[in-house]
């Protein structure tokens, strides 16, 4: 076993760095000590990490090589050799920008080195510095490297930690937000919960007071169970030393201290006294009367405004007053909605004197995925309709005609259960109390009530749905289509009765379907709560028990995990090929509790190596089971009825709940000599979804559909390519279910539904033998009881009034009526004139984890019943996941409401979601510390936009999505800086611009201009072909990296000069116009790229820009055009590559300017070029350089042409050096001589370093974490010599 050796210091970071580390590897967990390694391991410094033993030991020292071991034994170095070059690269960060200046902050702090105030305050300086760079690198990031947390994060987290417990302060947590919302992320999780315990984060920079020493005992911390706990070892409880413990150790157990040290020693002590003096000052003046300070105003929250000006429900949002300072989405997405509602550009008759008419253009027609009645939206809907809109948007856009058509799915057993749950709160009645008709008026009446929340959800995404179409699978047009699919169906004998397994719920006394049934996996005996048993149940054992062989002395031992299940045995089952059993063909077994002999069969199914290579067989209770007894023609024996009571069982059995009669048969086995043993066994439980009850198969006469046949046509439909599936690694899937697929059981035991229109037919006619319930002969289908009177008499050859006829009681699968979901909303079997326009659909989008439930069964009832193919496409979307890659689930407290996202909401607010919950108490609790590690602070406010944006840039095809809600408010900031944008951008057009009639070159455009131009176009082209591959993160790349750094880093910054002097002649007034009209196409054009993503913002800034043909122009950007390539078909990869070298001249200029301080003083810029056309390219992008890199003036050389002396230099590429004129500017004698004192001073503290370290007792007096220290300080002394050097040597070039 490895041995880990850390330091019992609770602020010995780099000791921390390898516990948590430890902990990401439960598996191969190194046993803990803290006191020093061996003296015979070299080097004998903590950490240090020994593996092996016995004279062959390895040894591992210094937290970087420590922690990446470890690291890679939990498989958190990086998954691939990419990320592990990332976490090497955050490693280093860590260890040589992040460590030396958190510790020249903090250890003068904790009394570890003297106290130099202008040395602290520049350090201080340097690490907020070094921490502002992290703060970006992680703004769009959750983790360093990846999805999860890896070494990168530990060593960073660490490396912060003691700046975060005591010198960061509030304010200075405000700046770094990113950095701050990461470290408190890490620090939440249990791994890190566990060695660190919770962190209290530094209210205000103050010494840290020295406490009591108390060492840490040896003998106790080397113990195995101090040993095998981090935390005893790491955690201020186990080690309440003083931040100076080890030096104390050293005192305590050292030598006699030498003069000096002694002298060290009081200078310390008087510097605490003088503290403490200090402190207690401070104390006293807070005990003294305060005069009343004036009152400061109040600071309104930041990006909170609110829209004020009184808005009717349906007009148009007020565009003529100013806009706000900054993007606020509450500002933003007030009163659009409505007006577009109101408006009517959702319809696809918009624009239109008739649907019917033909467009040239096309027709677009999407179905939504109709959610449950009972739903809340999640991030899974809201991904699906952030999808959905922007395709149906860009459609709509592109002027074909669009409809996206809305509808809500009755759920049967979904809200069946919520209204049971209600009645019985609120009035203390079941369902039968009520009585069928009653209860579902009673679910009626909670439909209109509270069935329209989800639709508002819908609304609040900006989903551009046609509501006037809105359907309900419940409705009377919906209804009809069921039961005529139904009739047809069961006619033409596709639908049939039969008496078979089913998934059965006893809690909702119903069949339910494969969706509803949630696989638990055990790793071995488990107690489980089931609805109606007070004590938990037991699972995850195997029972082995004995049948004597009839007439002999022999016994056949089975075993089984469901033991009660044994009272409905029929067989023993043993592989023909398996010796053991040979003698025993034609011999039968005794059941112990009764008379019945069961024989033993020979069945190729048994696996002969698992157990005795015998196994019991119970045909109605088990699926494989089923399959032996039809094949041997052996007795089905039910011993469950509908509520889970034993039936057809002798007593004491008879009429006991199927889980108590399991302990009730163990026992009985047990008494009677035939039980043989109980083990663990890993297995799955079937848990039914609704209820929470143990699934049951139980034999049930039900109806099925026959699909073999509709099931070949959908897979041929796929394999002769006239639909399409993308992504195209489903298809294996696909083919894989409808090749072997079962039929469809369509039968549930519930009340609300579409009630089945089968009717059983009683003859009263002594000619006409009497049915039975399985005779399908004896069941006819119809719309009424008339029409099926009229269909039986004719069957029968009686008269009508010889019928008698009795309804099937039960309801349709859901699965059903959503399975000609895109036939039915338009009024199938009718023709009408939106099932000739939109019937067949256009796309199905949806996510994969329904595509047999749903997506196929549309497609086979669309073929059955139309004869044609619902849509010709169809898009399935990653399924979302938490940013851990964990599955959302309301017991691990990751189910985010998307209002929750657009609003915001505090970490209270997401615990108070659980008041009301169904959750088990302790599922609770776990789902509060998920939500309190995801969500310290809550979740902020993003707004509809950002929400919709991160939802599609996270949306690559073939993978889950592991999203962050955190990452979504950098969304946010990106619309804030659209926002800037085009308010700069409106601003520098002025009020009396008027934009040219179309968009096109007028030949007189600048540099700068065609290169925007040629981004613009590029962007165009990149969006449109995203749209039309369904490759989301294309799109938004491309609108973010042309609005961010193309357009506003670049193009906005660069013509600032030109739109400046536009008044000094009638060329710059020439040339300020040809800006203002690129700009005005780069912002008409930009807006329009982002609306089907961005809806509400996009309105917002496209309403304030003026128009370029006012009387025409369409009223909404909702309604206009596209940006087509063809019109913008200005890239150039020629201006590109130019514009892309002018670039890295402009980058190495801001380098060399920031290398020596040049923050506002403007230097002349020397390019010096390897050819004249190089010079030239740079000529005329002079003014660009000039502008972007804050040079006074450019001046590109020739290779031949001198460059003045007195430049620093830098190379750009190998056709340019540039050469930064600095002669004049500084004082380069001056910097020398600070240079050269600064060298001295490098030298001698070095020199000092050096004596100290080289002393013969070093090694054996000064602790471990000193030395170390030492060895950075000399490091660092070193790299800082260096660079003065350097410094030095380019000053004296220029003298």
């Amino acid at each position: 076993m490895a041995t880990l050796y850390v330091s019992p210091h609770p602020d010995d970071f780099r000791s921390l760095l390898t516990l948590i580390a430890a902990e990401f590897c439960p598996s191969s967990r190194p046993r803990t000590l803290t006191e020093g390694p061996p003296a015979s391991l070299m080097p004998a410094s903590r950490p240090t990490l020994v593996l092996g033993a016995g004279g062959s030991e390895s040894v591992l020292s210094g937290a970087p090589a420590v922690s990446w071991y470890l690291a890679n034994q939990g498989k958190r170095a990086g998954a691939d050799t990419k990320q592990q070059s990332q976490v090497w690269q955050w490693l280093s960060f860590a260890d040589n920008e992040l460590t030396p200046v958190s510790c020249a902050v903090v250890f003068p702090l904790m009394g570890m080195t003297g106290v130099d105030k202008k040395l602290q305050q520049s350090s201080r300086a340097e690490m907020m510095r070094v921490l502002k760079v992290l703060d970006k690198a992680l703004e769009p990031r959750t983790f360093l490297v990846g999805e999860s947390i890896t070494l990168a994060d530990m060593a960073v987290a660490t490396a912060v930690l003691l700046p975060f417990k005591y010198v960061l302060e509030p304010s200075d947590r405000k700046v770094l937000t990113n950095v701050t919302r990461w470290f408190t992320t890490c620090t939440n999780q249990p791994q890190f919960l566990k060695v660190l315990g919770a962190i209290t984060l530094c209210e205000k920079m103050v010494p840290v007071t020295p406490k009591p020493n108390a060492a840490v005992n040896p003998k106790a911390a080397a113990s195995p169970k101090a040993a095998a706990s981090p935390k005893a070892a790491a955690s201020p409880k186990a080690a309440p030393a003083s931040p100076a413990v080890e030096s104390a150790e050293a005192e305590a157990n050292g030598p006699p201290k030498t003069e000096a040290q002694l002298k060290k020693d009081a200078k310390k002590r008087e510097k605490l006294e003088k503290f403490q003096q200090k402190k207690d000052m401070e104390e006293k003046k807070k005990t003294l009367p305060q005069t009343e300070k004036k009152a400061k105003p109040e600071k309104k929250e930041l990006g909170v405004i609110s829209y004020s000006v009184p808005t009717a429900p349906g007009e148009k949002k007020d565009v003529i007053s100013p806009l706000p300072d900054s993007y606020s989405p509450q500002y933003v997405e007030a009163a659009w909605y409505p007006w577009w509602e109101k408006q009517g550009f959702f319809k696809p008759e918009y624009g239109r004197k008739s649907i019917s008419d033909a467009n040239p253009r096309g027709v677009f027609m999407m179905c939504i995925p109709p959610p449950n009645v009972t739903g809340s939206l999640h991030l899974g809907h809201a991904l699906t309709n952030a999808i959905q809109d922007s395709l149906t948007r860009w459609h709509r856009m592109r002027g074909e005609t669009t409809l996206w058509n809305p509808g809500c799915d009755h759920a049967g057993i979904a809200t069946q259960v919520v209204v049971e749950k209600k009645l019985m709160r609120e009035k203390g009645q079941s369902r039968h109390d009520l009585g069928r008709d009653n209860f579902i008026q009673e679910v009626w009446k909670w439909k209109n009530e509270k069935g329209d929340r989800i639709y508002h959800q819908l609304k609040k995404l900006g989903s551009s749905l046609d509501w006037d179409r809105a359907c309900f699978t419940m409705d009377p047009k919906l209804s009809y289509a069921v039961q005529e699919a139904f009739i047809r169906m069961h006619d033409e004998g596709v639908i049939y009765r039969s008496k078979r397994l089913v998934n059965w719920s006893c809690t909702l006394n119903s069949a339910i379907s494969d969706i509803e049934v949630d696989k638990k996996e055990l790793t071995g005996r488990t107690l489980l709560p089931v609805p109606g048993y007070k004590e938990k149940v037991e699972f995850g054992v195997l029972v082995s028990f004995a049948y004597k062989v009839d007439g002999t002395d022999e016994e056949v031992i089975v075993a089984t995990t469901r033991i009660e299940t044994m009272l409905g045995d029929s067989a023993v089952s043993v592989h023909p090929a398996d010796p053991r059993y040979q003698h025993l063909k034609g011999k039968m077994v005794l059941h112990p509790f009764c008379d019945r002999k069961m024989p033993i069969v020979f069945d190729d199914f048994v696996d002969v190596s698992f157990g005795t290579g015998a196994v019991k067989i119970t045909p109605a209770h088990d699926h494989n089971d089923y399959e032996v007894g039809e094949r041997h023609n052996l007795a089905f024996i039910n011993i469950l009825d509908e509520n889970g009571l034993l039936i057809n069982v002798p007593p004491p059995f008879l009429g006991m709940k199927r889980f108590e009669a399991r302990k009730a048969v163990l026992q009985a086995l047990k008494d009677r000599g035939h039980f043989k043993e109980i083990k663990d066994n890993p297995m799955v439980v079937p848990v039914c979804s609704r209820s929470k009850d143990i699934v049951e198969p139980l034999l049930k006469p039900q109806w099925y559909v026959s699909c073999a046949d509709m099931a070949k046509q959908a897979a041929d439909s796929v394999r002769e390519g006239r639909l399409k599936i993308i992504p195209d690694h489903h298809l294996k899937t696909w083919f894989n279910w409808l090749d072997n697929i079962r039929d469809w059981c369509i039968s549930r035991q519930l009340w609300w539904g579409h009630r089945i229109p089968a009717y059983f037919i009683t003859v009263n006619d002594p000619s006409v033998k009497p049915g039975e319930d399985m005779d399908g002969h004896y069941w006819i289908s119809g719309s009424s009881e008339e029409v099926v009177r009229e269909k039986a008499a004719k069957r029968f050859n009686v008269s009508a009034d010889k019928i008698s006829l009795r309804q099937d009681e039960d309801v349709l699968d859901t699965w059903f009526s959503s399975g000609i979901f895109p036939f039915s909303i338009f009024g199938w079997p009718n023709e009408t004139q939106d099932l000739n326009v939109f019937y067949p659909g256009t796309l199905l989008e949806t996510g994969h984890d329904i595509l047999f439930f749903w997506v196929a069964r549309m497609v086979m009832m669309g073929l059955k019943l139309t004869g044609k193919l619902p849509f010709t496409e169809v898009y399935l979307h990653a399924v979302v996941r938490d940013a851990h890659g964990r599955k959302m689930s309301k017991s691990l407290g990751n189910v985010i409401d998307p209002l929750d996202v657009i609003t915001g909401i505090s970490l209270e607010g997401l615990h108070a979601l659980f008041t009301d919950s169904n959750l088990d108490p302790v599922e609770v609790a776990k789902a509060k510390q998920g939500q309190t590690s995801d969500y310290p602070n809550g979740i902020p406010e993003c707004g509809t936009d950002a929400l919709r944006f991160a939802l599609c840039a996270y949306t690559s095809q073939g993978r889950d999505i592991n999203l962050d809600v955190n990452r979504i408010l950098g969304y946010r900031h990106f619309c804030n800086k659209l926002w800037n944008a085009v308010k700069f951008a409106m601003k520098t057009l002025g009020e009396n611009f008027v934009p040219s009639e179309k968009a096109q070159l007028c030949g007189e455009e600048s540099v700068s201009d065609r290169w925007i131009l040629s981004r613009l176009s590029a962007a165009v082209a990149l969006c449109d072909a995203g749209f039309k591959a369904y490759e989301f993160p294309t799109i938004t790349t491309a609108i973010y990296n042309f609005w961010l750094y193309e357009l506003c880093d670049v193009y906005l910054e660069s013509v600032k000069p030109v739109l400046s002097r536009a008044e000094e002649d009638s060329s710059s007034q020439r040339q300020a116009l040809v800006c203002r009209q690129t700009l005005y196409t780069c912002l008409d054009v930009g807006l329009r790229l982002l609306s089907p993503i961005m809806p509400f913002v996009g309105e917002e800034l496209y309403q304030r820009l003026p128009r370029r043909r006012p009387q025409s122009d369409p009223p909404s950007i909702t309604v206009t055009l596209y940006p087509d390539s063809e019109e913008f078909c200005w890239h150039s990869e020629e201006v590109d590559r130019d514009m892309e070298f002018v670039m890295t001249v402009i980058k190495t200029i801001r380098s060399l300017r920031a290398d020596y301080n040049l923050t506002k003083t403007r230097a002349d810029c020397y390019l010096h070029c390897i050819d004249s056309a190089t010079a030239s390219l740079l000529q005329r992008h002079s003014l660009q350089i000039q502008t972007l890199s804050y040079s006074q003036a450019v001046l590109p050389l020739t290779s031949d042409q001198p460059v003045p002396a007195g430049c620093a230099v830098a190379i750009a590429s190998d056709r340019c050096t540039v050469n930064l004129m600095l002669k004049g500017i500084i004082d380069v004698e001056k910097e020398v001589a600070k240079l050269l004192t600064k060298k001295g001073e490098v030298e001698k503290a070095m020199e000092k370093l050096r004596e100290k370290m080289a002393k013969s007792d070093y090694a054996e007096k000064v602790p471990v974490k000193v030395q170390e220290l030492d060895a950075e300080k000399l490091r660092q002394s070193q790299t800082e010599l260096e660079k003065v050097k350097e410094a030095t040597d380019n000053f004296k070039k220029m003298v």
